[in-house]
């Protein structure tokens, strides 16, 4: 039997009843990496570690010990998060040999509902960037098509899932770096409520965007994935104290009755004609299970891409300012003063698009300049998610593409800074409004590569793109 094939959840319960042990999951998992290392999804593989660790929860699973919702069950974690004794790089030669002295919450989470953390994944450099180009290991290739890009920064998450490398995957979305490459690889991807994941242990990019959120091949795996990693954490003040809900009751009530909200900002002459095709597929669809279709009006979402990159590279250089040489990192060898290996160790550690957004970060934040860019970007920011919360007003759940396009080629914009940011036009408006939005697939273009689509909701209220996502989901399985 291909357990490689199955979903999170099926595999779950196959070990619970005995029928497969957690070391093979595993060695199937280590052995379709061997045979996909060619994509270069990952960065570290923890081949060894992980086959100790599936044959101790094996004896456990043996003695009747209850071992977690995960038990035994390979996972990959994206490489900007912490992990015990391993290396956490980010992609960077800054970090390259870096090695952390601490779980993340998220890791911890997952290590104590059973998982077996098998790899950390490719990233584009401390997730700044939409192709996962960026990375200082070389890009990571789509899976469906290796000539494309995957979407970033969380694109070797989103391809070790697409590629059945394992059986689900953590990434961050500080922009749609969840989203956009769960849409380019054909997956699912889901970007959580602000707060309702712990950042604790993720190296920060921009700490008022930042959110930790699953990959997955299904969503039910989406929801049970995100059960364990929620929550309140002491350690990370911005986790809400709001409950977590049991993501996987009612996900099959379907759809009759709920109000499925259509924005027309997000259906302009800048979405691919066969995206639109794909997206009035999916409302008709929508239609013919009983859901209601209204029009809502997000006024201002044009602006989100601007005061986006406004707040996220102001952020990022508060952040990365901590990468210095001295404590730890990259150090330079040759240097005459202290800023003299301030600046050797930036320029050697750090590649192109991370200078480019701490530049841009420090001109923003520069005297002058703080009035008329940060400030009134925050401002701009709340305009936004207030009318995000108008419109929620009228439906239970927004509906829009997750990007303009299918993956694009390999190259293709990496030239061209300005084209590569406006992959994120119609991902940026949800980490701006601090809501949850979920990626699935709704689709194939004629050379068929994969078509995304975005369902998102008040904050909070994740239990609803569960239940919406999976009666989509569902219709297209029977359908078949």
């Amino acid at each position: 039997m291909n357990y490689l094939d199955m979903d999170l959840c099926e595999v779950v319960e196959l070990v619970k009843q005995k029928k497969v042990t957690s070391e093979e999951l595993t060695r199937e998992c280590l052995d379709r990496i061997k045979q996909t290392e060619s994509l270069n999804a990952l960065n570290c593989v923890y081949a060894d570690e992980a086959l100790k660790r599936a044959r101790e929860i094996d004896q456990r699973i043996r003695r009747g010990e209850d071992v977690g919702v995960l038990g035994g069950v390979p996972i990959v974690i994206k490489d900007n998060i912490n992990m015990l004794d391993t290396k956490t790089t980010c992609s960077s030669k800054f970090l390259e040999n870096y090695v952390s002295p601490y779980n993340a919450t998220v890791v911890q989470k997952l290590l104590d509902s059973g998982a077996v953390v098998i790899a950390k994944a490719n990233m584009d450099e401390f997730a700044m960037g939409s192709s996962n180009e960026n990375s200082a290991f070389g890009p990571v290739k789509n899976p469906i098509d290796p000539t494309r890009v995957p979407g970033g920064s969380s694109g070797g998450s989103a391809c070790t899932v697409a590629s059945h490398q394992c059986f689900g995957a953590l990434g961050t979305d500080t922009g749609g770096s969840i989203r956009e490459p769960a849409s380019f690889c054909g997956v699912v991807g889901l970007k959580p409520t602000y707060g309702r994941v712990s950042r604790y242990g993720v190296v920060a990019f921009a700490s008022s965007l930042d959110q930790v959120g699953p990959l997955t091949r299904s969503v039910r795996d989406s929801a049970l994935l995100l059960s364990v990693i929620s929550g309140a954490d002491q350690h990370d003040m911005t986790t809400a104290q709001t409950p977590v809900d049991s993501y996987l009751t009612d996900i099959d009530k379907g759809v009759k009755g709920i109000k499925i909200g259509v924005p027309k900002q997000f259906f302009t002459d800048k979405l691919n004609k066969e995206v639109r095709d794909a997206l009035d597929q999916a409302l008709e669809t929508y239609k013919t299970m009983g859901a209601t279709i209204v029009p809502v009006d997000l006024k201002s979402v044009d602006t989100a891409l601007a005061v986006y990159y406004i707040i996220s590279s102001a952020e990022a250089a508060s952040n990365l300012a901590r990468f210095d040489g001295i404590k730890y990192g990259r150090r330079a060898n040759d240097y005459k003063d202290l800023v003299d290996l301030y600046y050797k160790s930036r320029t050697q550690g750090f590649g192109k698009e991370v200078k480019r957004r701490i530049m841009l970060g420090n001109y923003v934040l520069s005297s002058g300049y703080f009035d008329a860019f940060y400030n009134k970007a925050k401002r701009v920011q709340k305009v936004i998610r207030q009318e995000f919360l108008d419109a929620f007003k009228q439906c239970d759940v927004i509906l829009a593409p997750t990007t303009a396009t299918v993956a694009f080629k390999l190259g293709e914009k990496s030239q061209d800074p300005v084209a590569m940011y406006l992959s994120d036009i119609f991902t940026v408006p949800v980490n701006i409004a601090g809501i949850p939005s979920m990626s699935l697939p709704c689709g194939k273009n004629v050379e068929g590569l994969p078509i995304g689509m975005q369902i998102m909701a008040k904050h909070f209220d994740e239990k609803t793109i569960f239940r919406v996502a999976n009666a989509f989901e569902q219709a297209k399985k029977e359908a078949l």
